[in-house]
């Protein structure tokens, strides 16, 4: 398995509808940071993430969260 690529040192603010969202583990979509497909072939997999209510979420820019697939600040320390 490879390793995630650091899409961005911050968190990506998206103002989410409710629904389901696949999160780019990978770091590699140019949908950042919603999955594109761009994972085939590295063994990593995007996150499902269910919005139940209309609001701004952060995701994880750094794929380094240990709240994935919302930031929980790691990028900080990167």
């Amino acid at each position: 398995m490879e390793e995630p690529v650091i899409a961005q040192k911050a968190p990506f603010g998206v103002d989410c509808e409710p629904g389901t969202y696949y999160w780019c583990a990978c770091g590699r979509s140019k949908n950042q940071p919603f999955c594109d497909g761009s994972h085939k072939g590295t063994g990593i997999t995007p996150v499902k993430h269910i919005v139940e209510d209309a609001k701004k979420l952060w995701f994880c820019g750094c794929k380094a969260s240990g709240n994935k697939p919302l930031c929980d600040g790691t990028h900080k320390k990167i």
